[in-house]
């Protein structure tokens, strides 16, 4: 029966373990916007945490034998039932023009740190104690870690599917208190037997690796730096391609849980397969279709592609999982003998910590875009195409270099080429798909040479990613907590634009004369103007905008309004003052004030009843904030807004259909609505700088939306199975999403 029930408290442990980490970074989502970031930074927390837990058993280990580290782990258990149910700590409100990393570390240290360290100890422990356990399978514990990732994959996609819909937070927390609970049980379970036995008749060495294993040394060596600065790598790489995807695909829909974890759940399943006794995916074949892959990702991140949403997120995804495969299989054909597993685990940990670490703390503050991914992905096309002989690393010739310099030099002509050229709008992606083939197709010949092969894809990468492309020549970059910022104009340069991530967030006119336009999505024919102009004054003439950007609506500022505009990214207010690029806030006839934080936490310390229109237009790349979508903070809107005032919520979106969500949310609150789809009517208006746009606008007192029913552009909207009403608790993207473009 000892088997059964150290495979189940592995399990337990690891269901635990990755269960808290979408649950606690949910509960602090809110309080920074939304931002991928949360996870990211939530992750390399979560990494050093583990790291720290690897290290410890370690050191008792090794320090005091299994006997008296089995004390000293019962003691360390005990601790996080102190720090339950797991919550945010109350009067926790983040920087509001600082960097919130340091900030947001501290929160997790406070609300998960010691819960979270409990349970990250237990993988490595657990097989040290059964290594030593007189188990016919002791010799080769690794098994038991196959058990643990299953057991943290299917927390991780049981959370946003199953955990988040059905339970509150507050519900959530205290389950898991009673999961925990359960496994400290089942751990006493584990260790008296070993307690009762006296000194492990196994903790002396073990028996040798079977050999079906391909490590070639004697299995009680201990392992050589060379070694040990290999599993850092093939640790490194597999991570910080993890978040450079998770980051990838999360820009331009949603930060949620569900987009969160499956990268994560895939880099588990990695593991899952390498570790298990038997082979499901063979190592060769993974090395084989690593180079198709890194073509398909070379297309997409070259060209800048983010259409069909589904193809991008499938090849994107299996081109990650199948180089962690090629990483991680590497990884598990190196292990050691079982009285070097705990040093085996801190080596992963730490390449682990530091994958994540060089894209959440470094990898922001060095690069102005996310430079990161494709850095990840040269790096796991070059370590997994080399198998176990890395001596090829060291007969590197001039062909290897000199092959992806060429490559890299076609692929800034081509593009440079394309952008001349100018081909018509809505060619203009295909022809560079087409262009960037030609080099991905020579670099694909060039896989049977690792490392010249990766080198390739490094350069045509980095060829491609500086070259301007849909988004025009870039003339400010910025880079924050919040994403990447850049100031572009159009190819006939007659717009400065501002973009974040893959979306337009605004443009001004470069014409003197036209200056004081607001274009994009805010243009005079569009429902912001149509707004403006049928209202003559709000009450109080007061405004509140959530979200800068250009700060576009300010053109419509009259002498004597007091405008408020809540904006969470310090940058974003700098872009909008920098008068190189826009003036909308120095042109303003009203008197505007931006306040930075978090429009949610800054809206709670304004008087009820302030505002006369509040626009909610915050984004990050495509995606709107959801707790800003959510009957709670509708409620919030509700309290600040004049009673004849109108809220005005901007949801245009590519992926997303959120209209039926916004109808839901106004009908829960007994509020009013319309909506509006606003296209292009003409040519002319194209030209002029509009784009298209949907808006949904709101009231408490049915009379504020009369000047608008009598224009046949807005009306209501209307759904045969509305989506339920989002709140902080809850979210579903799957109700909202557009499966059909």
């Amino acid at each position: 029966m000892l088997l059964p029930v150290f495979i189940l408290n592995s399990f337990l442990c690891a269901t635990l373990l990755f269960w808290v980490q979408p649950m606690f970074a949910r509960m602090a989502l809110p309080l920074l916007g939304g931002s991928p970031g949360v996870w990211t930074t939530a992750m390399v927390f979560y990494q050093a945490a583990l790291l720290a837990g690897y290290a410890y058993a370690h050191a008792t280990f090794a320090r005091f034998g299994v006997r008296r580290q089995t004390w000293i782990h019962l003691g360390i258990l005990i601790l996080p039932f102190f720090f339950l149910p797991v919550a945010v700590p109350e009067g926790w409100l983040p920087p509001a023009d600082t960097n919130p990393v340091p900030w947001l570390f501290l929160l997790l240290l406070a609300g998960v740190g010691i819960p979270f360290f409990a349970v990250a100890t237990s993988s490595p422990v657990l097989q040290r104690w059964f290594s030593t356990t007189d188990h016919p399978t002791a010799h080769d514990p690794y098994f038991l870690y196959a058990a643990s990732n299953l057991g943290s994959m299917l927390a991780l996609l049981s959370y946003p599917l199953i955990v988040e819909p059905l339970l509150t937070l507050e519900d959530q927390g205290r389950l898991w208190s009673w999961g925990y609970a359960a496994a400290f049980i089942l751990t006493l379970g584990c260790a008296v037997p070993l307690l009762l036995r006296g000194t492990p008749s196994n903790d002396s060495p073990p028996q040798p690796l079977p050999s079906a294993s391909r490590q070639k040394e004697k299995s009680e060596e201990r392992p050589s730096w060379a070694r040990r600065g290999l599993w850092l790598t093939l640790t490194f790489i597999p991570c910080s391609l993890m978040l450079g995807v998770t980051t990838f695909i999360t820009t331009d829909l949603a930060s949620i849980p569900l987009l969160w974890v499956i990268p994560l759940a895939l880099y588990l399943l990695t593991f899952i397969l390498v570790f298990s006794r038997r082979r499901i995916l063979p190592l060769p074949l993974a090395r084989r279709l690593l180079p198709i892959a890194a073509v398909a990702i070379i297309l997409i991140l070259t060209t800048g592609s983010n259409e069909p949403l589904p193809l991008i997120l499938g090849f994107s995804l299996a081109a990650f999982f199948i180089a962690a495969m090629c990483c991680h299989g590497e990884l598990a054909a190196t292990r050691p003998a079982a009285r070097h597993l705990t040093e085996f685990y801190l080596c992963l940990s730490l390449g682990g910590f530091l994958g994540g670490a060089f894209n959440a703390l470094l990898a922001p503050v060095v690069f102005t875009s996310v430079a990161e991914y494709p850095i990840a992905v040269t790096l796991a096309c070059l370590f997994g195409l080399l198998g176990p002989d890395h001596r090829r690393l060291r007969a590197i010739n001039a062909g290897d270099v000199l092959v992806p310099a060429g490559l890299g030099l076609l692929t800034a002509l081509l593009f440079l080429a394309s952008n001349h050229w100018r081909p018509a709008e809505d060619a203009h992606t295909a022809v560079r798909t087409i262009l960037a083939g030609i080099p991905a197709l020579l670099c694909y010949l060039c896989s049977r040479r690792p490392v010249r092969f990766g080198l390739a894809v490094g350069a045509i990468l980095f060829a491609g990613h500086g070259i301007a492309g849909d988004h025009g020549r870039v003339l400010h970059a910025e880079r924050s907590f919040f994403g990447v910022h850049r100031v572009t104009t159009d190819r006939d340069e007659r717009f400065y634009r501002l973009v974040h991530g893959n979306t337009f967030h605004g443009k001004q006119s470069r014409d003197p004369a036209r200056r004081g336009e607001a274009l994009a999505y805010y243009h005079h024919t569009g429902p912001m103007g149509q707004v403006f102009e049928a209202v003559d004054s709000f009450p109080e003439n007061r405004i509140a905008l959530v979200g800068l950007g250009t700060g576009a609506l300010a053109a419509y500022g009259k002498t004597g309004e007091k405008w408020t505009a809540y904006e969470i990214d310090p940058a974003v207010e700098r872009i909008a003052r920098d008068t190189r690029y826009f003036t909308y806030l120095e042109d303003s006839a009203a008197e505007i004030k931006v306040v930075l934080g978090d429009a949610r936490l800054m809206l709670e310390n304004t008087p009820d009843r302030h505002y006369g229109l509040i626009v909610l237009d915050a984004y990050s790349s495509d995606a709107i904030p959801v707790h800003l979508l959510t009957r709670e903070s509708l409620r919030l809107y509700r309290e600040k807004l004049a009673p004849d005032g109108l809220l005005a919520f901007h949801i245009s979106n590519r992926h997303l259909d959120l209209p039926p969500l916004l109808s839901a949310l106004a009908e829960d609150a007994g509020l009013y609505y319309l909506f509006q789809d606003d296209t292009i009517a003409s040519a002319e208006e194209a030209d002029e700088g509009k784009l298209p746009s949907e808006w949904v606008i709101m009231a408490e007192c049915e009379s504020a939306l009369d000047p608008f029913r009598r224009d046949p552009r807005w009306q209501s909207v209307g759904s045969e199975d509305p989506p339920r009403v989002w709140t902080d608790n809850y979210s579903s993207l799957f109700e909202v999403f557009r499966w059909r473009h």
